[in-house]
C-alpha cells in the first residue's frame, strides 16, 4: 500500500474536492489560446456577427463576450466551438483545453507546505485552537495596543477631476473590500494603462499599491490595502462589498459638475468599455464603421453615464446592459470632449 505524507495526504483532500465541485457544474473546460489568440479569433467572429448575438449564443452576457474578447479570462470551450461552427471561422490548432480547477492540486501542495514549514505540523483540533484565541482576545488581546493593528495614514486629496477620474475607474474594473481597494486590468492590452493608474493612485493618496500577476486569466490585480482609504472613497460614494447587488451609481459630488462627471465617465471607460468595429453588407458592399460600449449591471450607472453624453450633445443609447455611440460624429466628440487614457481605445478609434 502507497504511503502519503501529511502534505500530500492534505493536498490530494483538497484537491479531490474541488474536482468533485467541478463534475457537477457544467462545461467547466477552458480553451486555451496562445497569447492574443482569443482575441484575434473574436474579433474575427466579429466580423461576421453581432456582439450581441455572440453573446446570445454562447448564454452570457455582452460583458463577459467583451471579458473575453480582451483576454481577461480564458473562454468556455463549448462557446468557442460553437462560434467556429456558426461562422465557419476554424479554431487554431495551436489551442489547448484545461479544467476550471486544474490548478487547485498544485495550489493545495504548495499551501500545505508552506503551513508545515511556518508551524512544523498541522493544526490537531482546530475548534480547539480558535477557542482558546477567543478567550484571549477576550480578556487580554482586544486591550492591548498593538502598532500592527494601527491604521497606517495616506493622503486625502481634495475632490477633484483626478479624484473623480479615479473613482470612475474604481467603479469599472475594481472594487473595495474593509481593507482593501483592488483594480484588475489585462496583462497585457491593458499594461500601458495599468502604468497610468498606478501612477494616479500614488498621486492622489502617497501610496505605492502592489500588483499581483494572475497567469490563469491573464491579469495584474493593482492592490491598495489601507483601511484609512477604503474609509475614504467610501465617505466620497464608492460602496463597499458587491457593486452591482448595491446598483451603484456615480457619486452626487461628481455629478453636480460637468468637469468631474467627465473624468469619471473617462475612467468609466477605459476601464469597462471598448471600441467597436461594426461591420454590414449592403448589395454585396461592406460597410463598417466604429462604436462605443460601456457594459454595466447597473441601471443607475447606465442611465446617469448616458445622460452626461447627452449633456455633452451626443446620441447615447442604452441597449441591454450597454450604453452605446454609434453615429461618426458622436465617437468624434467622445475623443474630442471626454478622451482616454487608455491607449489600447485610442489606438483602436485612430486605426
Amino acid at each position: 500500500m502507497r504511503r502519503f505524507s501529511a502534505v500530500n495526504l492534505l493536498a490530494s483532500r483538497f484537491y479531490d474536492k474541488i474536482r468533485d465541485m467541478a463534475e457537477s457544474s457544467k462545461d467547466e473546460l477552458r480553451i486555451i489560446f496562445r497569447r492574443g489568440g482569443q482575441q484575434k479569433f473574436l474579433r474575427e467572429v466579429g466580423g461576421t456577427l453581432p456582439l450581441q448575438e455572440m453573446a446570445r449564443i454562447c448564454a452570457c452576457s455582452p460583458r463577459t463576450m467583451c471579458d473575453w474578447r480582451r483576454e481577461k479570462f480564458a473562454m468556455q470551450n463549448e462557446c468557442a466551438r460553437l462560434l467556429s461552427r456558426r461562422t465557419k471561422i476554424p479554431i487554431p490548432i495551436t489551442v489547448s483545453t484545461r479544467d476550471r480547477y486544474a490548478h487547485t492540486r498544485k495550489a493545495g501542495l504548495k499551501g500545505a507546505r508552506a503551513v508545515q514549514a511556518k508551524y512544523g505540523r498541522f493544526p490537531v483540533d482546530e475548534v480547539q485552537r480558535k477557542r482558546a484565541w477567543r478567550t484571549w482576545w477576550q480578556s487580554e488581546g482586544k486591550s492591548t495596543a498593538n502598532p500592527l493593528l494601527r491604521p497606517r495614514p495616506i493622503r486625502k486629496p481634495s475632490r477633484d477631476s483626478e479624484l473623480a477620474e479615479f473613482i470612475g475607474i474604481v467603479m469599472g474594473d475594481g472594487g473595495i473590500s474593509d481593507y482593501q481597494v483592488v483594480v484588475t486590468l489585462h496583462d497585457t492590452t491593458d499594461l500601458e494603462y495599468s502604468t497610468f493608474v498606478l501612477r494616479l493612485a500614488e498621486k492622489l493618496f502617497g501610496v505605492r499599491p502592489s500588483v499581483y500577476h494572475h497567469t490563469k486569466y491573464a491579469a495584474n490585480s493593482i492592490v491598495i490595502s489601507r483601511r484609512e482609504l477604503v474609509q475614504f472613497l467610501h465617505r466620497a460614494g464608492l460602496p463597499i462589498g458587491n457593486k452591482v447587488q448595491q446598483q451603484f451609481d456615480i457619486p452626487g459630488w461628481i455629478k453636480k459638475s460637468k468637469k468631474l462627471s467627465v473624468a469619471c465617465v473617462r475612467g468609466l471607460v477605459d476601464t469597462d468599455g471598448c471600441v467597436i468595429i461594426h461591420r454590414y453588407r449592403v448589395r454585396g458592399k461592406l460597410y463598417r464603421y466604429k462604436k462605443l460600449s460601456f457594459t454595466s449591471r447597473s441601471l443607475p450607472l447606465q442611465t446617469s453615464v448616458a445622460k452626461i453624453l447627452a449633456d455633452l450633445g451626443m446620441r447615447a443609447r442604452i441597449s441591454g446592459y450597454d450604453v452605446r455611440l454609434e453615429g461618426i460624429a458622436d465617437m468624434q466628440k467622445y475623443f474630442s470632449l471626454v478622451g482616454t487614457h487608455n491607449p489600447k481605445h485610442l489606438k483602436r478609434y485612430r486605426t
